[in-house]
């Protein structure tokens, strides 16, 4: 019984030898081809795979790892990796710089419009949006849809100071406003304006502002697109618009588009989006428009928009063949005027509209009026280009010469803008 019982202790001890040896194989095994695969020395537990080479022969040569690493005393300055993280750092302090600077000229506004119940009991409403200082005394800008109908506005400055401020100018059309705070900060510089001209696509871009309520958010993004035309909420295009993937949100709109130099080139101001939040195709009217009609926002408290005084619609190449069927002679596409306006600068000019009508199916177009092909040589398919191009490039009192085609036959023809009624 004895001779059992230690004959079973034996056992026991080797078969718990065995278990452990198993258990730990695998770790000791990868640790091994790993060590082997850093020092490329074979290992030497390592069982030989292959026929023993004679004892005469040379030891092979080990392969070099791709995971060894290179020696510090290797390391250099000029080393790449180590330049390109220089090159990231440098570009971090160079946002974080800027924004340092510029978020202290970008404000919350927050505004209070009233809604009247069954009961004609008034229902307080808030909405949020975002501005930059334009100069010393108190003018900010920021867009017509985020102090529309407001009553009430409330601007909170980077410094926690809240202040009251009132209107002082709206362009619906642009979509621009200009409102001023009561209590002016002395120690807030207003943001310089951009060259948004000379911007291209690919350029970085920053916008700055209160989306969703979050003061003085920064984004980073590229310039996706220029001269994009977006139609704003009032129904009108807007011209020239500045596409950008810097991510916009709700609260965003009024705040700036800075380019890498802190300069505005741009005033944020609608996305596209099925849900409302960033899809990343963000929309910003230009600096150069944005310099045109607010010092006439401060001055007038409206902009004064060019205008030709007619009446007119889209002659598109479908039409002017049919036209062309019935003996109107016609271009293949412009502005067919119909109407003048009596007193209006095109009347003036010697504009003429419809002379004659031709029935096209059930209706009755009028034709034989100038055709307009185009503004100071360059060419104008459309109502909608014809209005962008006076919209963007000219002011009232400007002289323009319209490009016409009156009987078939080319034309220029002298106007003077006015403001448009």
């Amino acid at each position: 019984m004895r001779r059992y019982i230690a004959f079973m202790l034996v056992l026991v001890a080797l078969s718990g030898c065995a278990l452990q040896a198993g258990r730990l194989r695998p770790t000791r095994v990868v640790q091994e081809v790993a060590a082997q695969a850093a020092t490329g020395a074979p290992s030497p537990t390592a069982e030989p795979t292959a026929t023993p080479a004679p004892e005469n022969s040379e030891p092979p040569t080990p392969t070099p790892s791709p995971f060894a690493e290179t020696p510090q005393s290797e390391l250099s300055a000029e080393t790449p990796p180590v330049e390109g993280i220089a090159a990231w750092k440098a570009q971090e302090a160079w946002l974080s710089d800027l924004y340092d600077r510029a978020s202290r000229s970008v404000v919350h506004i927050t505004t209070r419009t009233y809604t009247y119940d069954f009961f004609l009991r008034p229902i307080p409403q808030e909405g949020t949006g975002s501005g930059f200082i334009w100069d010393t005394e108190g003018h900010v800008v920021t867009n017509y849809h985020v102090v529309e109908n407001a009553r009430e506005i409330e601007v909170a400055l980077a410094d926690g100071t809240r202040t009251t401020a009132s209107i002082v100018g709206v362009d619906p059309q642009n979509d621009l406003a200009v409102i001023k705070l009561d209590e002016v900060p002395a120690d807030t510089p207003p943001l310089p304006l951009g060259d948004s001209l000379s911007l291209r696509v690919g350029q970085f871009v920053i916008a700055i502002g209160n989306p969703f309520g979050f003061d003085r958010t920064m984004t980073l993004g590229i310039v996706s697109a220029l001269g994009r035309v977006i139609q704003n909420e009032s129904g009108t295009f807007i011209g020239e618009v500045i596409q950008t993937d810097a991510a916009i949100n709700p609260g965003n709109s009024g705040g700036p588009l800075l380019d890498i130099e802190g300069r505005v080139v741009g005033v944020n101001s609608a996305i596209i989006s099925p849900s409302g939040a960033n899809a990343g195709i963000g929309f910003a009217i230009p600096a150069h428009t944005v310099q045109r009609v607010v010092p006439e926002l401060i001055e007038r408290g409206y902009y004064r928009h060019p205008w030709l005084g007619i009446e007119a619609f889209d002659l598109t190449p479908r039409l002017a063949e049919v036209l062309r069927r019935r003996g109107v002679a016609v271009p293949d596409e412009g502005v067919l005027v119909v109407a003048v306006y009596r007193g209006g600068p095109a009347a003036n000019a010697g504009i003429r509209g419809a002379t004659a009508r031709v029935q096209i199916a059930n209706l009755l177009l009028p034709v034989g009026g100038d055709v307009i092909v185009g503004v100071n040589g360059e060419p104008v398919s459309s109502l909608r280009d014809l209005n962008l191009l006076l919209e963007n490039r000219y002011r009232v009192g400007d002289r323009i010469t319209l490009n016409i085609m009156r009987d078939g036959e080319p034309l220029d023809v002298d106007v003077v803008l006015a403001e448009r009624p």
